[in-house]
């Protein structure tokens, strides 16, 4: 049964067109269907103003000149594109440098032999913080510990795997899908409230505590039902030689652990209050927090977190490249940064026609009056918050089946669903969580 159905998604999966494809193929189907919508006169009643919403026809003169002459302001200026950017370049470096790969591979090493699977799952879930180096680095490393201490390699081949994709939102750190995740729900929030921000930290109490969750579910799994499934490997593979870290990986590390600790002290210094406590005797302390409120939930230090993520991950990344001897000259960083860029090719082409299919939708209305009408039919089932959240996750997993990349799903999700909660009263933020 659960083989049969593998094997359904499978089909599916592999004949949907590419993501890319599949948001030109919806932002064309929005103007023919602002077209549709405008010939029977579709509207709405907005609940906040009392005002009718009616569908603006795309397939107009006034829509053809709107989508001709704003086609490179909808994309240079999608929320999305621009965090993700500045966020890899930071990341490139640390990658570069070989900080994460030295990281996850001192991590499992380190490991107890009994804690050898939830070490190896809690690893590939911290990966994500560099997007997919785990993919790279981790899920073969994952199956060469195991056969090195004479388990099946294909099990650790698959709690890696499981570490990596099934815990590919959760972290103790923010990352460059947090930023990318905050932007579409932001592009898609502002077709109710114009000024709507959603900061990259919006989820992230969630996102620590689902670490070591999804960290315990994917090593029951694997010992309770994976293992036992696999049994006992009788495969020509011998085990390689795992090599420790060298003197110069170490002398890295520890460089890069005490720089890790002047940062989180500067950030500190940066957020704690003005007045009042310890710091409040030290001249500036509190700089990065709003000015007039002393907030810190509105302000610069949460609005600039993408900021933060590329300073802290570029500054560890050099400082690891010149103790570890991997980082020669400026050229190195540079050119790190430079690789970063070099894979996103294909993820720029899905944002230039993700970025396209939103603005169609916003300036069509039709995300609007979907939203009003699927808010006042859900508020007709009088289903609560909790059977209401849960249905959204379940729409959202098996979406998941066939669209696996994040950005692709959330991109197709956030401007239908986070509107309609909106108007039944549930924040951005909380939609985006579930």
């Amino acid at each position: 049964m659960v083989s049969k159905m593998l094997s359904v998604i499978e089909r599916v999966g592999n004949k949907l067109p590419h993501p890319g494809a599949l948001f030109a193929l919806f932002a064309v189907a929005i103007i023919f269907l602002s077209g549709v919508a405008a010939l029977f006169n579709v509207t709405a009643v907005h609940p906040g103003t009392g005002e009718e919403v009616t569908v603006f026809n795309l397939v107009s003169r006034q829509g053809l000149h709107m989508i001709m002459t704003n086609m490179v302001v909808n994309f240079t200026s999608f929320a999305p594109l621009g965090t993700v950017l500045v966020a890899l370049l930071g990341i490139g470096v640390a990658e570069a440098s070989g900080l994460m790969s030295t990281s996850l591979r001192q991590l499992v090493i380190s490991a107890p032999k009994k804690l050898l699977t939830f070490a190896i799952v809690f690893a590939g879930i911290l990966s994500n913080t560099a997007s997919e180096v785990g993919y790279v680095v981790l899920v073969p490393l994952g199956g060469m510990i195991f056969l090195a201490v004479g388990r099946n390699p294909i099990a650790g081949i698959a709690a890696a795997f499981a570490g990596v994709s099934g815990g590919y939102s959760a972290n103790l750190l923010l990352g460059t899908i947090d930023p990318l995740l905050a932007g579409l729900s932001e592009e898609a929030a502002r077709i109710i409230d114009p000024i709507y921000n959603v900061n990259p930290t919006a989820n992230y109490y969630f996102m620590f505590v689902s670490t070591f969750f999804i960290a315990y579910i994917g090593t029951w799994i694997t010992e309770k039902i994976v293992v036992p499934r696999l049994g006992e490997y009788k495969g020509d593979a011998r085990p390689e030689e795992i090599k420790q870290l060298s003197g110069d990986e170490r002398k890295g590390l520890r460089a890069t652990f005490w720089a890790l600790i002047v940062m989180a002290l500067v950030l500190l210094w940066s957020a704690v209050p003005i007045e009042g406590g310890i710091w409040s005797s030290i001249p500036g302390s509190g700089f990065m927090r709003d000015p007039e409120t002393g907030d810190l939930l509105r302000s610069p230090f949460m609005s600039g977190i993408v900021a933060i993520i590329f300073l802290v991950a570029a500054v560890l990344g050099v400082v690891y490249g010149i103790a570890a001897k991997t980082l020669k000259s400026n050229y190195d960083v540079i050119n790190g940064m430079g690789k970063s860029m070099s894979t996103l090719g294909t993820y720029i082409v899905l944002v230039f026609f993700a970025a396209q299919f939103v603005a169609y939708f916003n300036w069509t209305n039709l995300g609007l009056i979907f939203a009003i009408q699927g808010a006042n039919f859900i508020g007709s089932l009088g289903m609560g918050r909790i059977p209401l959240m849960i249905a959204l996750v379940l729409v959202s997993a098996l979406i998941n089946l066939v669209v696996g990349s994040a950005s692709a799903k959330w991109a197709i999700l956030a401007p239908v669903f986070i509107p309609m909660f909106m108007l039944l009263g549930y924040s951005p933020e909380f939609t985006q969580l579930a």
